[in-house]
């Protein structure tokens, strides 16, 4: 259940501590418990022991921002509690100690006060509700949905609305932290947030998912806004959601197109919207591979994914010339060494509802598609897919991270150690969240952009971006992840400070 290489320094106490420790996580998943539940478990018992055997511990820095560890006494056993409970528990634990392991090196890189610091990791406020929905066949389904507002400072909270039966206030408060760092590098003025529903939405019919939307609405209604938290689509859901959600709000306040974005365009959603996270990760690609003195026409790509992003992305790189070699979605995979034709496989995929059967490549194992040979690979499906299992297997001289934590802060290191270059998530995949600002701004403007201004400014801010990010990774000396993270963070700490923070 645990990997004892990764607890340093425990002296003979070492094993006892894991076997306590395997016990809180034996408890917490019997039980079905949430990871900070398990881990305050986790936390009270090594308080306690450091008080009975008058030990000295140090908790990590993810349990040291939610809990008030400051009586407990300087280091003398150190404990690694986050990277041991994201071994454990998997890649939700992996994304939020990785979230808040990249803004504390960022703080520290800035000279963060300790306070601040602390101050910012905390979520401004975290929303769980329960939604009851008459179904179909005459039962009664409860459904736990959640809203965590990460930070106001520059803006709007900011952030998607999933659907699935995995959403968990853990996953959602990272997706939240990620999300203010992310509007923060791109520079359009908001915050972050993220919410969702644990439900399965391909076992609810049309009919259902509208109710199920429009309760979660209703209990939610008074804490989002225009001016205040403004919802998107995400993994399971999509512009007829964003639709209900206006159409439910706008009944308490009025008709708001802007209180969402992500709508249908006949709502007042934006032209170029479908598109716009691939269309960034193009612009990403484009301005990486120039910092290296390459072009998009000359390179070798394989990306994992060909969902929305991954689609957009695959079809926009190959009309600039890139070789698609390999692609994969959940029902299979294919490579053709001379490039694959992307046209037939978006038609395929759309007939067929995935890439599964496409005569125009050689199937392959989706398994191997992150260490297939090419010179860029796109990781544009789900977190933590790249991993110290496979890190040192992946042949790419480039990552650009279209998904959300697509890579774990081992495998960084590993591929660091390679030369390899990544550009991380929240730079790469911010295209999404920028058009949605446009969407937002001309929501209140009353006045629609036509798609080739959609398109031109969202080139804009991607390529200011990367230099920004460029700017901080020569100023203090860091990579990519930390030149993007430290930019974030700047902006986010400087406009918390002028507001008046601590007054």
């Amino acid at each position: 259940m645990f990997d004892s290489s990764l607890v340093w320094d425990t002296g003979s106490l070492g094993p006892f501590l894991l076997l306590i420790f395997n016990i809180c996580c034996g408890v917490g998943i019997r039980n079905r418990l949430s990871l900070n539940t398990s881990a305050s478990i986790f936390i009270n018992l090594l308080l306690f022991l450091s008080r009975f055997l008058k030990l000295q511990v140090l908790i990590s820095p993810y349990f040291a921002a939610r809990d008030d560890t400051s009586h407990v006494a300087p280091l003398k056993l150190e404990i690694l509690c986050c990277l041991v409970f994201g071994s454990v528990l998997g890649s939700n634990m992996n994304a939020l100690a990785a979230t808040n392991r990249n803004f504390k090196l960022a703080a520290r890189l800035l000279g963060l006060d300790s306070k601040l610091e602390k101050s910012l990791l905390i979520p401004f406020r975290e929303i769980k509700v329960e939604c009851t929905i008459p179904k179909d066949d005459g039962s009664l389904a409860s459904f736990v949905g959640f809203r965590v507002q990460h930070d106001n400072a520059r803006g709007p909270m900011k952030g998607g609305i999933r659907y699935h039966p995995e959403v968990d206030p853990d996953e959602v408060n990272a997706l939240a932290q990620l999300m203010t760092w992310k509007t923060a590098v791109a520079n359009i003025p908001y915050g972050g947030a993220k919410g969702g529903i644990g439900c399965d939405p391909g076992k609810l019919n049309i009919s259902e998912l509208e109710r199920l939307t429009r309760v979660f609405t209703q209990k939610i209604h008074d804490l989002i806004g225009v001016h205040t938290d403004v919802p998107a689509p995400d993994m399971g859901t999509n512009p007829q959601t964003m639709a209900w959600i206006l159409d439910e709000y706008s009944k308490f306040h009025g008709y708001s197109p802007a209180v969402v974005t992500g709508k249908p365009v006949d709502l007042g959603g934006s032209l170029g919207r479908d598109a716009a996270t691939g269309r960034g990760v193009l612009f990403a690609t484009r301005a990486l591979l120039q910092e290296y003195g390459n072009s998009i026409s000359n390179q070798r790509f394989v990306i994992q994914g060909f969902g929305n992003v991954g689609s957009w992305a695959a079809q926009l790189i190959n009309e600039n010339g890139g070789k698609i070699v390999a692609v994969s979605d959940i029902t299979g995979a294919i490579k053709h060494s001379n490039g694959i034709d992307i046209s037939r496989l978006l038609k395929h995929s759309k007939e067929n509802r995935g890439i599964k059967g496409f005569s125009g490549g050689d199937p392959i194992d989706p398994k191997t598609i992150l260490v297939e040979d090419c010179d860029v690979l796109i990781p544009a499906a789900l977190g933590g897919v790249i991993n110290r299992e496979n890190a040192n297997e992946i042949k790419a001289k480039f990552i650009i991270e279209a998904a959300n934590h697509p890579t774990d802060p081992e495998a960084d290191e590993i591929l660091s150690k390679k030369g390899v270059v990544i550009l991380p998530d929240i730079y790469a995949n911010s295209g999404g969240v920028t058009v949605s600002y446009f969407e937002w701004v001309q929501n209140i403007q009353g006045f629609m952009w036509d798609e080739e201004k959609v398109n031109n400014e969202l080139e804009t801010y991607m390529m200011k971006g990367f230099k920004d990010v460029k700017d901080m990774c020569k100023t203090h000396n860091c990579d990519l992840r930390m030149g993007a993270f430290t930019l974030g963070v700047n902006r986010v700490a400087r406009a918390t400070v002028l507001r008046g923070w601590g007054a």
